[in-house]
């Protein structure tokens, strides 16, 4: 169909046209909607366990020390990760540097993993070195 053809159809044609055209349309979109959820359907049942399982396993992390603690309350630490614990954000604001809270760490800590399998590793070794 050419355009001047519609602009010499009158507007009931034209009107019927569209109604025309929008049901072939809705036939079609619906019938492609139906096969595409069929394929959905096929695909989903070899993968839908697979897929809930992996989606929700998070990556096992190390475990995190503390790295600095409250003096006036030794159970209160902070890794150094996240947000500040408000006890140090007030004792950073009254003047204190954040090294006054770090921990120490205990020697014995420190040589278990020195010692561990007998013969050092390069980070040991050129810590020893420096």
């Amino acid at each position: 169909m050419k355009p001047h053809d519609l602009e010499s159809m009158s507007l009931d044609e034209l009107w019927s046209l569209h109604e025309f055209i929008a049901s072939v349309l809705g036939r079609k979109i619906s019938a492609e909607k139906a096969r595409l959820d069929q394929r959905l359907r096929e695909i989903g049942q070899s993968t839908a366990d697979s897929a809930k399982k992996v989606s929700h396993a998070r990556r096992a992390y190390p475990q995190v020390f503390p790295k600095y603690k409250n003096p006036a309350r030794p159970s209160e630490t902070w890794a150094g990760r996240g947000k500040q614990p408000r006890w140090l954000t007030a004792q950073l604001s009254s003047g204190k540097k954040l090294d006054d809270f770090r921990i120490q760490p205990s020697s014995d800590r420190r040589g278990a993993a020195a010692q561990g399998s007998g013969r050092p590793n390069k980070k040991t070794a050129r810590r020893r070195s420096a």
